[in-house]
């Protein structure tokens, strides 16, 4: 049977002789009219940010909503 969800995160101890987990990276922030590229919808520019958890990019023919980390995107 697989587990679906995701592991709990391990704490760390000061008295281990590894160092801490290394910092997560920040989340990249977009402004309006940022020009952006993703691996499955290709160049697109951003026409709407909602806070820091998503935006939505045009993308010639189609809108699309991208949720926040952003993990196949990138500014250009």
């Amino acid at each position: 049977m697989v587990n679906s969800h995701s592991a709990p995160k391990r704490r760390y101890l000061p008295t281990s002789p590894f160092g801490p987990p290394p910092e997560a990276p920040p989340v990249e922030q977009y402004a309006l009219h940022d020009l952006v590229t993703h691996d499955k919808y290709g160049l697109g520019r951003v026409i709407l940010v909602e806070g820091d958890t998503g935006v939505v990019i045009d993308f010639a023919p189609m809108k699309v909503r991208i949720m926040s980390p952003f993990a196949r995107m990138s500014k250009l």
